[in-house]
């Protein structure tokens, strides 16, 4: 990866800076003296505001996929789709890890930078590093998420993991090391981090503890470490009423008169269409939400699996946010559904997620009655109030709590990117461990083709050209 960080572009990084911030570069560094230059370095754009989509959205099994208007995707969404090995030739640029470890020398220059910045506010300065680390350790777990085998501890040790980058330089060589190495990279810097970050962030593009604390609690619990988890999910919820986020009730939103209405041409006017709209979210990320907005994957062509769609119940106020038709307004075949209005997706810490987080914690440790406490409070602000209680059989059982509660996590985020990530961390559930997980295209005469996901896709091979770049590292199976 040594050249992969050096397509960092100036243009590009320091859109939002003043010019007067970069007027020379010496090589493998970026000039920054002030603190707040290191501040304009966090309010960066690409850090937050990130126009391409993200494979995820095509690799879960939440999704289906409309042979005509599918096949019009570039080849490496098909491929993708297809959970096949391979998806970039040669010297194709795979956007989610330029955009990623572009990221990470950002965070690098704060992180081993700003304490010795012109000034003499430490505090100011250590929360800055605070807000790098916490970013790093961000883009660190996305790239696990892609790039290495779910966590599993039996075998963590030995994996092969995601480098550590954790110098801004523009030519340095890098070593996978492995899969425990990576995630206890990644909760060092989390750890470090929440003590220095604000109560409430001073925008929602920045890092905040309760933002922090959750992402912790969803690192431990992809780990397995479910008592650790509950630990930081709790304090982050415990954090929440500072950040003034809260959940949509899609039950006056879509009501006369509601947030969400009127319903347009692009769909309701929620949160995924419209990226100024920050109330559910404790750090607001943003990734494209379909190919023709953001020119990488996306959800153009893509309709909800109907296995998925099985899942709601009628009442289910989050079907409005799908269509029966296509965008130029035929009929999806079959009753299909599609995801209308979704021009973007939340991929930073939202507070549903953090809701569904600590259901499962709970859940998981035993505390069947604060599991459900979490699961309905998040159902009653997605449905009527007497549809969103969860039956007493359920309630009363630990293993089935645990499968509705992941299932209402595919019915929050479906098509939204979410699912791979957890298909991922279930493979070495023993709950979930003998899944089977499948695409299906459905052709425009009517008939379907069905692909299975190989257990060694669960992690993704490195691109071509990021192997180029670095041969000394390994590539995955």
């Amino acid at each position: 990866m040594k050249r992969a960080i050096h397509l960092l572009l100036i243009t590009i990084i320091f859109a939002s800076c003043k010019k007067s911030f970069l007027e020379t570069m010496p090589k493998g560094s970026l000039l920054a003296t002030k603190v707040s230059d290191y501040d304009l370095l966090l309010n960066n754009k690409q850090l937050y505001d990130q126009s391409v989509g993200l494979p995820s959205l095509l690799l879960g099994d939440d999704v289906g996929a409309e042979q005509a208007i599918f096949q019009n995707q570039p080849a490496r969404c098909q491929l993708a789709f297809r959970w096949a090995a391979d998806w970039y030739q040669g010297s194709d640029v795979a956007v989610e890890f330029n955009l990623y470890t572009t990221n990470l020398y950002s965070c690098n220059k704060v992180i081993n930078e700003v304490m010795k910045a012109e000034g003499d506010n430490d505090s100011i300065k250590k929360m800055l590093r605070a807000e790098a680390l916490a970013n790093r350790a961000y883009y660190t777990f996305q790239l696990a998420g892609f790039y290495t085998k779910p966590y599993n501890p039996s075998t963590a040790a030995t994996d092969a993991g995601f480098p550590a980058i954790t110098r801004a330089e523009i030519n340095q060589s890098y070593q996978r090391g492995t899969v425990q190495q990576t995630y206890d990279f990644i909760i060092k810097d989390l750890t470090d981090a929440i003590t220095d970050l604000p109560a409430k962030q001073r925008v929602y593009t920045r890092f905040s503890k309760p933002a922090a604390q959750c992402l912790l609690g969803k690192v431990y619990l992809f780990m397995g470490r479910y008592n650790d988890a509950l630990s930081q999910l709790d304090a982050a919820m415990a954090g929440v009423p500072a950040t003034e986020v809260s959940l949509y009730d899609y039950n006056t939103a879509f009501a006369d008169g509601g947030a969400f209405l009127p319903v347009g041409l692009f769909g309701p006017l929620y949160p995924n269409s419209n990226n100024t709209d920050f109330k559910e979210s404790l750090l607001v990320k943003i990734n494209a939400g379909g190919s023709i907005l953001g020119g990488g994957f996306g959800n153009d062509g893509l309709s909800l699996d109907p296995k998925m769609q099985s899942l709601y119940s009628a009442s289910d106020l989050r079907l409005k946010l799908y269509s029966t038709t296509y965008f130029n307004g035929t009929s999806i075949p079959g009753g299909r559904l599609r995801k209308y209005g979704q021009q973007f997706v939340r991929t930073g810490v939202q507070l549903q997620d953090l809701y569904l987080l600590r259901a499962e914690s709970r859940a998981r440790t035993n505390d069947l009655t604060g599991a459900v406490q979490d699961v309905e409070y998040l159902r009653k602000n997605r449905m009527p109030v007497a549809d969103a209680i969860i039956p007493s059989g359920i309630a009363s059982d630990r293993t089935a709590l645990i499968r509705l509660i992941i299932e209402e996590r595919i019915r929050e985020f479906a098509m939204e990117g979410y699912r791979w990530f957890d298909m991922r961390r279930l493979s070495v559930d023993p709950l979930f461990s003998t899944n089977n997980y499948t695409h299906t295209i459905f052709n425009s005469d009517g008939t379907n083709s069905t692909f299975t996901l190989p257990v060694e896709r669960f992690v993704l091979r490195f691109p071509p050209a990021v192997m180029i770049q670095n041969q000394q590292m390994s590539n995955n199976p």
